[in-house]
């Protein structure tokens, strides 16, 4: 009897399981959307970097530790001090050249002088006292020489006179001779020559002094400083770079089959990865002139000109593109992820009887989400959105509207 009941209960769960078998599934759950008319802008997503539309590079002179006077983000004018290297021993040099002009120009200022001024006071009041006693003694001689002729003074009277007389005059040209001996020997011209001589010198130190400071050619804010003070740089190592950035230049990468979608004018917008919600906005001010590699693409590389009036994009940024290419109203559309591409084959599956069936149609112009339907469906028709187990025709389906 036992044997009996086990084998009962065998049979009908045999019963069961091979029932649950035959039993059809359940229809598969799919969303789906209603075809609508609205506003659609064509855009076409690609990537791109900004860069200044007008930037400057500031360059090391020579070599040597630089001392940094600028930070980044820092707005400065043309012909500002950037950075400087140590003098060492230059600024001794200038000392000593500027003190060599001048000993050199108050020595040639003796010419105007005739010599040192004590020098020459001293000599020229001996040369006034000495004349005063040779004008006085030719008074006596002359007067001496009257009377001698009248028999009224000895020959011996007038001849002492005389000699002093001689001696005062001998003792002028004596001054005078010391006088012009407190010029040097070699003349005004050589001393001019040493004069030249020194200027040059001078000229020479601060034309390496200022090879020691670098400046900016042109102003604009530093937004570029891979370098830092201390820092050993070699003749011709970038310093900075600086520029105005209110407005960038963006270099947009546009894949080769999507260039003859891009015309002058267009308008963009730029986002940034790092700084999510944030948008700049622009237009195409040239066309891709030529196709080139990058990476795994070929692409053309337009210009676009993006405001920045918050200075928040930085130049150098690698940042994402939208370029407006077109602009319907009141079209039909769909999500451009309902759209199937089955061999060549362009449509989608629309739901009719609690079944889907596979409707062809033609699109347009698309923008990142939506996309244009130019010919076979109509407004309110639903249409599937992508499953993961993929549809069939005429495949019952549990509709589920977004």
């Amino acid at each position: 009897m036992k044997k009996v009941a086990a084998w009962l209960v065998m049979a009908a769960a045999a019963g069961v399981v091979a029932w649950l078998a035959l039993k059809p599934a359940p229809p598969q759950e799919v969303e789906f959307v209603r075809v609508r008319r609205e506003d659609l802008t064509s855009t076409l997503v690609t990537n791109g970097r900004v860069e200044p539309a007008q930037a400057v590079a500031i360059r090391a002179s020579r070599a040597g530790k630089l001392t940094l006077h600028i930070s980044r983000g820092e707005r400065i004018r043309p012909g500002q001090l950037v950075a400087g290297f140590d003098p060492g021993g230059l600024q001794s040099e200038l000392d000593a050249a500027q003190a060599r002009l001048a000993q050199v120009e108050t020595g040639t200022a003796q010419f105007d002088r005739g010599g040192p001024p004590a020098v020459i006071a001293e000599i020229e009041a001996g040369i006034r006292e000495a004349k005063a006693r040779r004008d006085t003694a030719r008074r006596e001689r002359e007067a001496l020489d009257r009377l001698l002729s009248k028999g009224a003074a000895t020959a011996h009277e007038a001849a002492e006179a005389r000699t002093r007389e001689t001696q005062a005059e001998a003792q002028i040209s004596a001054l005078e001779s010391k006088r012009g001996s407190l010029l040097p020997p070699e003349g005004r011209q050589a001393a001019e020559a040493r004069i030249r001589e020194a200027r040059a010198a001078i000229a020479q130190v601060r034309t390496q002094i200022a090879q020691l400071a670098v400046t900016s050619p042109a102003g604009g804010v530093v937004f570029h400083l891979p370098v830092k003070s201390g820092a050993f740089v070699n003749a011709g190592d970038l310093i900075a770079e600086a520029g105005e950035i209110r407005t960038l230049r963006a270099l947009v990468y546009v894949d080769e089959p999507e260039l003859g979608r891009v015309a002058k004018g267009l308008p963009l917008k730029v986002t940034w990865d790092a700084l999510p919600g944030a948008e700049w906005i622009g237009s195409i001010e040239r066309t891709a002139t030529q196709v080139a590699p990058l990476g795994s693409r070929q692409v053309g590389e337009c210009e676009a000109t993006i405001e920045n009036a918050d200075l928040r994009l930085p130049p150098g940024a690698n940042v994402n593109v939208e370029i407006q290419t077109n602009r319907l109203t009141g079209v039909l559309t769909i999500p451009r992820s309902a759209v199937r591409r089955e061999g060549a084959a362009v449509g989608v599956w629309i739901l009719q009887g609690g079944a889907v069936a596979w409707r062809p149609v033609r699109v347009g112009i698309s923008s990142v989400a939506r996309a244009e339907v130019l010919e076979g469906l109509a407004e309110n028709d639903a249409v599937a959105l992508p499953t993961e187990s993929g549809l069939k025709n005429q495949e019952k389906v549990q509709a589920r509207f977004r």
